[in-house]
């Protein structure tokens, strides 16, 4: 299970961590944590929709800036795909 998970923020060798994933989850995991605490801590309303538009934001930019840096990853040829 770790190695999975390991790989999941892995860089295209899945042996290199690669922060800009680390942190697209941390990031999206706050999103998450902050909805949570506005929601059901403070009892404020929330509006779906709006949510919807953040959280969508969230993953587009994650997404963007690893296609940007995509070129900079190391990548082995001798890596198998366990």
């Amino acid at each position: 299970m770790g190695n999975h998970l390991f790989k999941l923020f892995a860089g295209k060798d899945n042996k290199t961590l690669d922060l800009g994933r680390v942190l697209w989850a941390m990031s999206f995991i706050s999103y998450f944590s902050a909805t949570f605490f506005a929601v059901f801590m403070h009892n404020q309303a929330l509006d779906y929709a709006m949510w919807a538009v953040g959280a969508g934001t969230l993953l587009a930019a994650g997404g963007g800036a690893l296609a940007l840096k995509s070129g900079t990853e190391p990548d082995h040829k001798d890596t198998p795909d366990a």
